[in-house]
């Protein structure tokens, strides 16, 4: 039988379920997931092998209109994946209705196989779920459209059959035994990145970065030491709260869920610090990883 391989692209608008789709079809969390949009930054790789598949899945930002240099590049990763893709796995959330102009443009010709994924099905009725799926089907008529929760697993067999059905045949991209693009200090940075989502509210979790500038495993422990970069004096001190007690509880959220995601047992130490206006700065952002 001969051996197929491709990048399945996962695109969609913000809080989609994009993130919950990739972690569920690769059967690990390599992307972290919070309520807010714009969670996801990076396009991250996730790679499932069989004996005669390989599937490269990529997470991509949620789609939308940039504001600021960060989100620039951030969309860049977006078009990138548009360009390479072996099929496009679109993701849209029960409700959503208008996609971008981008997306009409590319996809609807049928030139690349989609794979259109109506999420969330478990919020609606049968009725509504009927109505959305004709939407999509008379919206882009080449693509499979198939009804998903990507939170509860419903129906991704189904998406799985048809990823294998349209890959193409071509010899696996990367070693049998790699699961992902990225190295460790991305996901540890993204699990700390994830605790503030969750914690702060307003532009404070948008304004910050995160990079481990340490991680050395010394026996039985992992000693680990972040910085947390924001923009302003006046988003350093909510981060740190009233006498450390904020940082602390993210340090702590973060370290028991590093040590879950390494299987050792970790000493993670967290400074914030400022770069003014480091979203605007092609240099910043450049040191970040996003160019």
């Amino acid at each position: 039988m001969a051996h197929k391989s491709g990048f399945v692209n996962i695109i969609g608008n913000p809080n989609a379920g994009k993130s919950t789709l990739m972690n569920a079809l690769v059967g690990e969390k390599l992307s972290i997931i919070t309520s807010k949009a714009q969670t996801t930054r990076h396009r991250i790789m996730g790679i499932v092998n069989g004996e005669d598949f390989q599937i490269v899945y990529s997470d991509t930002p949620g789609i939308l209109k940039p504001n600021y240099a960060l989100q620039e590049q951030m969309m860049k990763f977006v078009h990138t994946a548009l360009q390479d893709a072996d099929i496009v796995l679109y993701v849209v959330e029960l409700g959503e209705k208008n996609p971008p102009q981008e997306v009409i443009d590319k996809l609807q010709p049928g030139n690349i196989p989609m794979i259109l994924v109506l999420n969330k099905i478990d919020l609606g009725d049968e009725e509504t779920v009927k109505n959305q799926l004709d939407h999509w089907g008379g919206l882009f008529p080449k693509a499979h459209i198939l009804p998903v929760s990507a939170l509860h697993k419903f129906n991704l067999e189904r998406v799985f059959d048809l990823i294998i059905e349209n890959l193409p045949e071509f010899p696996a991209y990367y070693p049998k035994d790699e699961l992902t693009d990225k190295n460790m200090r991305f996901f540890i940075q993204e699990i700390i990145r994830e605790k503030i989502l969750i914690h702060y509210k307003k532009e404070i979790p948008y304004s910050v970065e995160v990079v481990v500038e340490e991680y050395k495993e010394d026996g039985n422990l992992t000693r680990i030491r972040a910085n947390i970069f924001t923009e302003r004096d006046s988003q350093k001190i909510i981060l740190i709260g009233n006498k450390g007690q904020a940082i602390k509880r993210v340090g702590t959220e973060a370290r028991k869920d590093i040590e879950e995601f390494i299987d050792t047992k970790v000493y993670l130490e967290l400074f914030v610090k400022v770069r003014k206006d480091w979203r605007e700065k092609d240099n910043e952002l450049k040191n970040f990883g996003y160019q």
